[in-house]
């Protein structure tokens, strides 16, 4: 029996009052899912580990013999859903795109792992060298507020009590935990030195560079000869990451290596120990420091590093004590560092365009006083050339998150070429052997997910972030699965 026209009518108003009470999301996903390409789509998403922002491509790249001609690999983006293909972002940070951060931060670890245990093109008799984990802080700019630890001691005892010159406490008998919110705020912000943090962080790329050349002039006079001879006897390599602390001032783990003069591929001089490196590390970093352009305003700041330097030899990972610094433990801490970024210590990770963007940023009062003083600053004509308005979302820190020395180890480029000559599988490793000619061309015709397809790509990274565990819980427990 076919329906009455008002019972038709009634059907499509009933089906159109469900279309409008349906979200955006839904409405989106409706439409995807009905799209022609939707499976090849999926098929595409899952390939870039459910990248959170994509890049897509449209173009060619076709591979022909040098020789014969032949037609050896051939690529066109036309048969695609829309014509175009997704690429990953690679954005290295978490909280912008988690899956790219974690083979980013995969990528890392393996790199600073090779300077330490060799493989990946270098020799494996690195891990007999000189090597040592250095943490270089930032001075103090006033005090703050310091988590309790472990050992449940209060933030900043003070037995006379006193105040400041702006009437607050000098120290605080609370105790506070790791994830407090008070925890590296200042105790009194009118005392804070917020222009000193924001010109060393614009000077700690300078002040590294010129430490590098110090430990170079240490090293030297340690073994009794000019600096610029050193270098026919051993070469300095090291890797290097920026961590922010929650104070908001940045801190450097660095390894750092003594090699022979070739290089890794050669041993250094018998001459040449750690404890000789562990004390030209320490010399070199009381001794080291660069000045900011004079201002009026500011003066001519001295910038040193802060009194806390940390120096761990790097043991073997054949030693098994839980206290030892190894190899891979070291790998495995620079790699996690090299995911975050101001934005893990309650910053942003976006470009401030103007003085209301700090106004209405979602950070605390203390970060906001951090752009707030490189915004001020970075307007005075005598100090253009730090850029502190453009850097003042990370509060005027410039420089890398993490740099190495050209010697140290691989490439992050040759890590990312041995894994895509993976994927394509053992066929593309025999067409290597040929000499070939490539023929592309690509432009850029988008970025980004609609609603629906953020919501499928988190899905799928979820998924493999689940895999990964379980992978990871199957090796732990030694039933013969690799993770």
């Amino acid at each position: 029996m076919f329906p009455t026209s008002e019972e038709a009518r009634r059907s499509v108003l009933h089906e159109t009052e469900r279309l409008r009470l349906l979200s955006s999301t839904e409405r989106d996903l409706i439409r995807l899912v009905h799209e022609p390409g939707f499976p090849r789509w999926l098929d595409q998403i899952k390939s870039i580990g459910g990248c959170s922002h994509p890049i897509y491509l449209a173009g060619y790249s076709t591979s022909r013999d040098a020789a014969t001609g032949e037609v050896l690999r051939h690529y066109d983006t036309s048969e695609e859903p829309g014509g175009r293909m997704p690429v990953r972002c690679r954005n290295r940070r978490e909280t912008r795109c988690e899956p790219c951060s974690y083979l980013h931060a995969g990528d890392t670890f393996h790199l600073v792992r090779s300077g330490l245990l060799g493989g990946k093109g270098v020799r494996d008799g690195v891990q007999r060298h000189p090597r040592l984990f250095v943490t270089l802080t930032a001075p103090s700019f006033g005090p703050v507020h310091r988590a309790s630890g472990s050992d449940g001691a209060v933030c900043r005892p003070r037995r006379g009590g006193g105040v400041c010159e702006h009437g607050r406490s000098v120290g605080c008998g609370l105790q506070h935990g790791d994830t407090d919110s008070v925890v590296g705020q200042p105790l009194c912000g009118d005392c804070y030195d917020y222009a000193g943090n924001v010109l060393w962080h614009a000077s700690a790329g300078s002040l590294w560079n010129r430490y590098c050349n110090m430990l170079r002039r240490h090293l030297a006079t340690a073994a009794g000869i000019t600096q610029t001879r050193l270098r026919e006897h051993l070469a300095v390599s090291f890797a290097k990451v920026a961590e922010y602390q929650r104070r908001g001032a940045v801190h450097f783990h660095a390894v750092i290596r003594l090699d022979g003069p070739d290089g890794p591929s050669s041993p250094p001089p018998l001459w040449v120990t750690t404890e000789l490196l562990t004390e030209a590390v320490r010399s070199a970093a009381t001794s080291v420091e660069v000045h900011t352009p004079y201002s009026p305003a500011t003066g001519e700041r001295v910038i040193r590093w802060g009194n806390q330097i940390d120096v761990h030899p790097i043991r073997s990972d054949a030693f098994t004590e839980s206290s030892a610094v190894t190899d891979s433990a070291v790998a495995a801490y620079v790699a996690k560092y090299v995911s975050k970024s101001v934005g893990d210590s309650g910053g942003i990770d976006y470009r401030i365009e103007d003085f209301d963007s700090i106004r209405l940023a979602p950070v605390s009062r203390h970060l906001r006083a951090l752009m707030t003083a490189c915004w001020r600053l970075g307007g005075l004509p005598e100090l253009e050339a730090l850029n502190l308005r453009g850097w003042a979302h990370t509060l005027g820190y410039r420089g890398h998150v993490l740099t190495k020395s050209r010697q140290y180890s691989t490439t992050y480029g040759a890590l990312r070429t041995v894994r895509a000559d993976y994927q394509r599988g053992p066929g593309s490793l025999a067409l290597e052997d040929r000499e070939a000619i490539t023929d592309s061309a690509w432009r850029y015709v988008g970025s980004g997910h609609s609603l629906a397809e953020a919501e499928i790509a988190y899905g799928i990274a979820e998924d493999l972030a689940a895999l990964r565990e379980i992978r990871r819980d199957i090796a732990a427990e030694g039933w013969g699965y690799a993770a």
